[in-house]
């Protein structure tokens, strides 16, 4: 397993991380996702120990707290091994405490998973989303008053835009406070936006990605066919109104690439498109899910090998559209071209 700087920070992560959403199980949407109890999550964590993923993701929101308390459990005993991402903002509850960024709320959260997950720090901690009713600045005095004390070690955030990040990043500039290092994004074949802005501010800013998704919402398990109806199964039935929608004639395109490539190279559909993130800028790590043993065996057969620069320029080409205004100048038209500089692969 490869280890990479996350971001600017001194954190090195593995390229792999594991997603704890199928953990607990409770409420329509985790439970679509899985179920996984203590016993199960103690068994995937030791396969993952032992091919080197050491970060493991989770949220308050993922089923309403039971994913941390399973993680908790999981990682009980041996909890100088792993590395402990968590996320909070989204709604816990009706109460107007109840979701968002603000000093107080940010305080509970962290002391709330804190007790969740049977630890006395968390490694990453993120605002799951932009909270545009708490000031910047409060946020962000909030955190680093988290990470003096030592509660917190590194800060990160979730689903932000562009701009967002930037005013955050240099609001804690400005006031010397704990910086963000890592963006966790949705970035995959069939979900690229993540290139037009995000990608190259955290190039230039330092922030690592730590990708969710990267199999498109479960549309790049090569399970898909075209005709066909959704497998029995597939969590699609369940979860596909939650996830970003995609054109299904762009998909098919994508997807034939990949049964394409998988023919050539011996493997599965979900560890090409895995592997093809691997090798993009900033990508620090990519976080795998699994609801159960054959399914982590086979995301971890994404690492360990490379596709051929002609096999990356066919899925660039399948997967590629057109960036919207006013990034399109810039790919497209030479004296736009000039005055930025590339970014590296």
């Amino acid at each position: 397993m490869e280890y990479r700087q996350l971001g600017a920070s001194g954190l090195k992560v593995p390229e792999l991380s594991f997603g704890a959403g199928t953990f607990g199980g409770r409420g329509a949407l985790f439970g679509a996702w899985g179920s996984t109890d203590a016993q199960e999550a103690r068994r995937l964590l030791d396969i993952c120990l032992d091919a080197g993923v050491t970060m493991f993701d989770t949220a308050d929101v993922y089923s309403n707290g039971a994913s941390e308390e399973v993680l908790g459990a999981a990682v009980k005993g041996r909890r100088d091994q792993v590395i402990i991402s968590t996320k909070a903002g989204l709604p816990m509850g009706d109460g107007p405490g109840d979701a968002g960024t603000s000093r107080s709320r940010l305080i509970r959260a962290t002391e709330d998973a804190l007790r969740r997950l049977g630890t006395d720090y968390i490694d990453l901690f993120q605002p799951h989303a932009f909270d545009a009713t708490t000031p910047v600045d409060e946020v962000l005095g909030a955190l680093d008053d988290l990470v003096r004390a030592g509660k917190i070690r590194y800060t990160g955030v979730s689903n932000f835009s562009g701009w967002q990040l930037m005013k955050s990043l240099a609001s804690a500039e400005r006031h010397g406070r704990t910086r963000y290092v890592a963006h966790q994004v949705y970035y995959s074949l069939i979900g690229r936006d993540d290139e037009w802005e995000l990608m190259p501010l955290g190039q230039d800013q330092g922030v690592g990605a730590v990708v969710w998704s990267p199999l498109g919402w479960g549309r790049l398990t090569g399970r898909l066919r075209r005709g066909r109806p959704v497998p029995a199964g597939s969590r699609l039935h369940e979860t596909a109104d939650f996830g970003p929608p995609v054109e299904e004639g762009y998909l098919y395109r994508v997807l034939d690439a990949l049964e394409l490539v998988a023919g050539e190279t011996g493997r599965t559909v979900p560890q090409i498109a895995i592997n093809w993130l691997l090798g993009r800028p900033t990508v620090s790590s990519v976080i795998i899910g699994a609801r159960n043993e054959e399914q982590l065996r086979q995301n971890l057969g994404a690492v360990g090998w490379r596709l051929t620069p002609d096999q990356l320029a066919r899925l660039d080409a399948a997967s590629a559209r057109t960036a919207p205004y006013p990034y399109f100048p810039y790919r497209r038209q030479e004296g736009f071209a000039r005055l930025n500089r590339p970014m590296a692969g």
